[in-house]
């Protein structure tokens, strides 16, 4: 009876990890980073500066190993598309976390065949 309820438990386990596979968004179109909003001031000549204004530019942020950032200005027409790109990514990378975490259960549940086989 606990045999199969273990075997019933790991089939429905992996449906879910299937549908979370499934439902991946493509990762060809993803971007890891974050969208900042900067003012840029130039340093003499521009009567917007003068005031203090300055420019607001939209700016892609990304981190790498050794604390170093690259920040890539963006063009208005960009942010739309780099903002649902960093949501893909966020929304791939908590899939993928839930898939791991499936993965560990399956291990952790994984029925024992023969006593004998288990390593101490």
């Amino acid at each position: 009876m606990f045999d199969s309820l273990c075997i019933v438990n790991q089939q429905v386990t992996l449906r879910k990890r299937d549908r979370l596979a499934a439902s991946l968004p493509d990762a060809s179109d993803v971007l890891r980073g974050s969208l900042l909003q900067r003012i840029i001031r130039h340093r003499s000549g521009c009567p917007k500066c003068d005031r203090g204004e300055g420019h607001p530019v939209a700016v892609l942020a990304v981190g790498y190993p050794g604390g170093r950032i690259r920040q890539i200005c963006l063009r208005k027409e960009q942010v739309g598309q780099v903002r649902r790109s960093l949501a893909k990514y966020q929304k791939l990378k908590a899939a993928i976390e839930q898939i791991c975490e499936i993965n560990q259960q399956l291990l952790r549940d994984e029925p024992i065949e023969d006593e004998g086989k288990r390593s101490k």
